[in-house]
């Protein structure tokens, strides 16, 4: 047999779902799909089968959710801001904080799944990441676990396989529409420029504005 046979034809790059055609994708002969890289505070949703989301994660946390009927899956990548935080030299309510930016990355990747056909009680879902990677005083990985579990219990959504915690950073490859997830723990050395990264991120979020509510579908 001809080897050049058994090399998988490389299908047209899909057309990206609205919204989201800033994101770069890129062909990877690994997964042997069109890749979308999502980095802190990102998310992407797709309903092509020749597509793969991935990211890599430290404190940081992935849900990666999907509708197996509708076939559309997206994933996101988030933190929660610093607990305490001064802004404007006012110290803001902590928890009603990191409430309402928890909640702005979880419903948003939920809305726009709605959105493209999925139904809310058909969602599965699978949580990786909130590694402690970082080096501070507070355990920014475990505040990300707690946050993302008591979310999904409170909207009465269940997690169907997750990998989190640990003190490893995670490189994650998400294939939505079939549902399968490939992960792998980096190397300790990597551990200082995703640490470093994340730092300058969680620097970086803004405060969300009071009365910025996201309404889900039904």
């Amino acid at each position: 047999m001809n080897s050049a046979s058994t090399v998988a034809v490389r299908p047209p790059r899909p057309a990206a779902l609205p919204g989201f055609g800033h994101l770069q994708r890129f062909w990877e002969p690994e997964t042997n799909r069109w890749t979308v890289k999502i980095l802190p505070g990102e998310y992407y949703v797709t309903r092509s089968d020749d597509e793969a989301i991935t990211t890599v994660l430290g404190s940081c946390v992935s849900a990666c959710i999907r509708d197996p009927v509708a076939r559309v899956g997206g994933m996101n990548h988030f933190m929660l801001p610093e607990d305490g935080s001064i802004r404007d030299g006012k110290r803001p309510d902590p928890v009603g904080l990191a409430t309402r930016y928890g909640s702005h990355a979880m419903e948003s990747l939920i809305n726009d799944l709605l959105k493209h056909g999925a139904v809310r009680s058909r969602l599965e879902i699978k949580l990786f990441g909130g590694g402690r990677v970082l080096h501070s005083m507070t355990d920014v990985g475990a505040r990300n676990i707690e946050f993302v579990t008591s979310y999904l219990k409170i909207e009465r959504l269940s997690v169907a396989a997750s990998d989190l915690g640990g003190d490893l950073p995670r490189k994650v490859v998400y294939f939505p529409t079939a549902g399968r997830v490939r992960v792998r723990a980096l190397r300790p050395i990597e551990n200082r420029s995703i640490a470093d990264r994340e730092e300058v991120y969680r620097s970086s979020i803004p405060t969300i504005a009071e009365g910025a509510d996201i309404e889900l579908f039904t």
